[in-house]
């Protein structure tokens, strides 16, 4: 969503913010998984700061909800908490939705669910349209 002006709104699912933090941040299994995928690090660290979305939150300006497992240890939770906070601070709506206990990729059923509701309850806010049954409210900041 950085870097095409295609989408409205989206979210993120234990995405990445920040490549770099990643390649420095990831749990020893994962940790020269990138390096096939965009370049050695850190001797390509351009590559890492140009494809990071962190590093173009200027160019952003939709609403985005961003849910992220406490526990992920691939994905850690610095990389979507820094995008929200960077969002905030632009004044662009934003909501975030951390559940205690998971992992990367959501396993429980009530987590699931409600990650779909949650989905679905930002974009109704977002797009102005009405839901069809009720579901749990998620706070949206800056709308």
């Amino acid at each position: 969503m950085t870097f095409r002006d295609v989408f409205k709104a989206g979210a993120s699912f234990y995405g990445v913010s920040d490549l770099e933090a990643l390649a420095r941040d990831t749990h020893k299994f994962e940790s020269r998984y990138l390096d096939g995928l965009i370049g050695k690090y850190p001797e390509d660290r351009q590559i890492y700061v140009e494809r990071s979305p962190i590093h173009s939150v200027d160019r952003l300006d939709c609403p985005l909800i961003f849910f992220q497992g406490d526990e992920d240890k691939i994905v850690p939770p610095n990389q979507a908490e820094m995008m929200v906070n960077a969002l905030k601070a632009k004044g662009l709506p934003v909501a975030y939705v951390l559940y205690e206990g998971e992992q990367h990729g959501f396993r429980k059923a009530e987590n699931i669910k409600r990650t779909l509701d949650g989905e679905l309850y930002f974009y109704s806010r977002v797009f102005g349209f009405e839901l069809a049954e009720a579901v749990a409210p998620v706070a949206i900041e800056n709308l």
